[in-house]
């Protein structure tokens, strides 16, 4: 084993460590609590809820009918807002998130033409001399938008005994002004008439919207609907911030109040709804044969199909002007959620969990054929997956239900239910088949979606502002059931999947408000589900990092944390420091690579002269020998006192490294000054005749991290060594390391994090010796040119005109 001294070079100025105003020394491990907020009686310094705690209640009654020839809603709801805060409410803010699709909104008026971090369909700006160009897709959106009166129709805003109440909107908000102040422990009651036009999903890229499918058996086509963003919902008032009234422009999601929901949806009478809540009058909307069914799969061992294939299939051949009304109730809940379409097939299997208030859920999928076997295998599958391992990490599922649903929106997550994009590919045959990129987005993103039941929808952050509390956790946690399923899957949490990002000159803290974030997916995603990877397997390890994760899970269920309640949680729980880490991941723009650049080997002095001068004699022959004395010797010629030995004298047999008696001599005075401690310890050091070897470190990238070594032996074996990071305290951009070995370890080779542990994003510099650098050849052969001034037009000229469109065989 290897014994380790380390040597750090202090800063030339003594005071230069704490008064940072001169020079260029900066503290990596500068304690975070200056920029966190100041612990209160709402949030505590160990990062839990404070003893006054509080956080507002609002519950909805909510009546709403679909439209499907206008693809329109018309709602009533009935709002209770319960004031659990300690202040006196004059007002309250409304989202109206659909207002975001008007063309006068702050999000189309701010939407850039290209550039970084545009949602949605693609344009590209002109750069680099180049004109710029319109998609096709940006076509489509921008007729959609002038073609459709988009955003809400407010026509009714009262209190609960009938009284209109004034209102002003502004942009996806709406301030109501209340008739009396709302003071704390009261409540109030109003009720709003609204109706909006439903998005084409495909069209504007929506988190929500309708999906038409024209070439299905019936006149006209069947649309898939995704409600979601479709009433008006409260804006959350916090401790932290009062009312979080940020303005809705597309890409930071929703901060919201539990409450308890009870909704009545009518839809055509053919359709199949899936939603947030527990369903109420099953008899009036269910066959008794899908009742039946649906009872059975709460104990089978594979889905049940509660509607078949064949049954969605004869379905979507003819519609209906007869409506039902699906009843459902759903309690402590942050948001609702619902899903409509004659063309849902719907499989169920329930998950039993050891829990007295939710001992089991029904995990459920609706698809259509397009669907088709990619969703029969897989998308039921993965939803009690992920309740399994998210479990076991956080807290037992509280909710009845946990669903997948298949539509044009890609991934997006509600209480209690998902909307899921992966489909199959219809063939000449007419079967259906998919790709494995196919089946890899399906369970992954079912996952994933289904994991933010966890996080956010029941530790309840705040989207809007820190995106990464939600998705860089849920991330993380979709890596570790992802890995369980399938470790070949690439998930995208590994340290190494980020360290592209992490160098690059666009990004941005992960602490960086959303709608400013350059690169969501990297920034949000990535990089914080890749920090907290590192954390739990390299810095905390499982033990400690799983018990202090699923502490702040269990403190904030049903509450609503914000950063420095998790950052200080997760140090509280597992008890270190990790001040460092939170600053350099989330603060900063800093990224990982630390270097070896040298390595020195050193060997004791024994200070006797018989030792020490017969090592420099061994170490002066060991130098490469004259080219020229070499092809002497070669040549065969002799040397002069070889030749006449006569004038030869005692420096022809005895050389500088010759030992004396004054050199001995001098040797046992060292010896009788030293005490007798020193004279143990030093003769034993002597006797052992250690190797010594100085490696330096060079901190390139500015963020500090562990130094994870792998030590390669002369004699076949190796060694893993981890540093703390807090080697570099004191000197962050460099620093020195003494590693001690038996003398029969000779150190040959070593390796800085050599299974790419720490998002290190210069592995070459990680070796030495450096390594020759692998890479291949790749032969290629050049593209003609595109250039119409290259073409041969006069031969295209003569090609025959073919008519647009689909071409019929004779």
């Amino acid at each position: 084993m290897a014994a380790v001294v380390t040597l750090v070079t202090l800063p030339a100025a003594a005071d230069s460590a704490i008064k940072q105003t001169k020079g260029d020394f900066e503290d990596k491990f500068r304690q975070l609590e200056e920029s966190l907020p100041t612990p209160n009686v709402y949030r505590n310094a160990a990062g839990e809820p404070g003893h006054q705690y509080w956080q507002q209640q609002v519950d909805y009654v909510i009546n709403v009918k679909l439209d499907e020839a206008k693809r329109r809603l018309q709602a009533s709801e009935q709002i209770t807002y319960h004031n659990n805060s300690p202040d006196t409410l004059r007002y309250l803010w409304i989202q109206l998130d659909q207002n975001k699709f008007r063309d006068d909104s702050m999000s189309a008026l701010t939407t850039t033409f290209g550039g970084i971090g545009n949602r949605g369909p693609a344009t590209q700006s002109a750069s680099d001399d180049k004109p710029a160009q319109l998609s096709m897709e940006a076509l489509r959106r921008q007729q959609f938008v002038d073609d459709t009166e988009l955003g809400y129709d407010i026509q009714k805003v009262v209190d609960g005994s009938g009284n209109k109440l004034n209102h002003v909107i502004v942009g996806t908000l709406m301030r109501v002004d209340l008739p009396a102040p709302l003071k704390s422990g009261q409540q109030t009651k109003l009720s709003i008439d609204f109706a909006y036009n439903i998005v084409e999903e495909d069209a504007v890229s929506a988190r929500s919207g309708y999906e038409h499918f024209p070439d299905d058996a019936r006149d006209g086509g069947n649309d898939i609907f995704l409600l979601a963003q479709w009433f008006p919902r409260l804006a959350a008032y916090t401790d932290y911030e009062a009312w979080t009234n940020k303005e809705f422009i597309g890409r930071g999601e929703f901060t919201l109040e539990f409450g308890n929901y009870e909704v009545n949806i009518t839809v055509p009478a053919d359709h199949i709804v899936s939603s947030t809540g527990t369903l109420q009058n099953p008899k009036e909307v269910l066959t008794s044969t899908q009742r039946k069914r649906l009872e059975k799969a709460k104990d089978a061992d594979r889905p049940v199909f509660i509607v078949t294939a064949e049954e969605a299939l004869e379905n979507e051949k003819a519609g209906t002007s007869k409506t039902k009304t699906w009843h459902f109730k759903a309690n402590d809940i942050r948001d609702f959620a619902w899903a409509s379409s004659r063309k849902f097939m719907w499989d169920a299997r329930g998950f039993e969990q050891d829990n007295k208030d939710t001992p089991l859920v029904m995990a459920m999928s609706f698809y259509p054929k397009e669907g088709g076997d990619l969703w029969k295998k897989y998308s039921t599958e993965s939803v009690i997956h992920t309740l399994d391992v998210y479990n076991r990490f956080t807290f037992d599922y509280p909710y009845p239900v946990a669903q997948s649903v298949n539509g044009p929106v890609g991934g997006m997550e509600y209480p209690m239910i998902t909307f899921n994009g992966p489909r199959t590919e219809l063939q000449d045959d007419g079967s259906r088949t998919y790709s494995l990129a196919e089946k890899r987005f399906l369970i992954g993103v079912v996952i994933h979606e289904i994991g933010h039941n966890y996080f956010p929808m029941i530790v309840n952050s705040d989207e809007r502002q820190w995106t990464w509390m939600d998705e860089g956790l849920n991330s993380f946690l979709d890596g570790v059931a992802g890995r369980e399923w399938d470790p070949n899957i690439p998930w995208g949490v590994e340290p190494r999947d980020v360290t592209g990002y992490m160098k690059s000159s666009s990004q941005v803290p992960i602490m960086t408000q959303s709608d400013s974030v350059l690169h969501l997916g990297p920034n949000a995603y990535t990089k914080p589900a890749a920090a907290l990877n590192i954390l739990r397997e390299t810095i905390l390890g499982r033990e400690l990092f799983d018990f202090a994760f699923q502490e702040y899970a269990r403190r904030w269920m049903f509450k609503r944390p914000t950063p420095a309640d998790f950052f200080r949680t997760m140090e509280e729980a597992s008890g270190v420091d990790l001040d460092w880490f939170w600053r350099g991941w989330f603060y900063s723009t800093d990224h990982v690579d630390i270097a070896i650049d040298r390595v020195y080997k050193l060997r004791l002095d024994t200070e006797d002269p018989d030792i020490d001068l017969s090592r420099e004699r061994e170490a002066e022959l060991d130098k490469p020998l004259s080219l020229t004395v070499e092809r002497n010797e070669q040549e065969g010629r002799k040397l002069w006192v070889d030749r006449f030995e006569d004038i030869k004298d005692y420096y022809d047999d005895n050389d500088q490294y010759t030992p004396t008696n004054k050199d001995r001599n001098k040797y046992r005075k060292f010896l009788d000054k030293l005490e007798p401690w020193e004279r143990k310890a030093f003769e034993r050091a002597v006797k052992e005749d250690k190797n010594y070897y100085v490696m330096d470190f060079s901190n390139l990238g500015g963020l500090v991290m562990p130094i994870i070594l792998q030590m390669e032996f002369a004699d076949g074996t190796s060694q893993m060594m981890r540093i703390p990071a807090e080697i570099w305290r004191r000197t962050p951009k460099a620093v020195s390391k003494l590693i001690v070995t038996d003398k029969d370890k000779e150190l040959v080779s070593v390796t800085v994090d050599p299974r790419w542990e720490t998002a290190d994003v210069d592995v070459e510099n990680n070796h030495y010796p450096r390594r020759i650098i692998p890479s291949r050849i790749e032969a290629y052969k050049a593209k003609d040119s595109t250039r119409r001034v290259s073409m041969d037009l006069m031969q295209n000229s003569k090609e025959k005109l073919k008519e647009a469109g689909a071409q019929k065989d004779d």
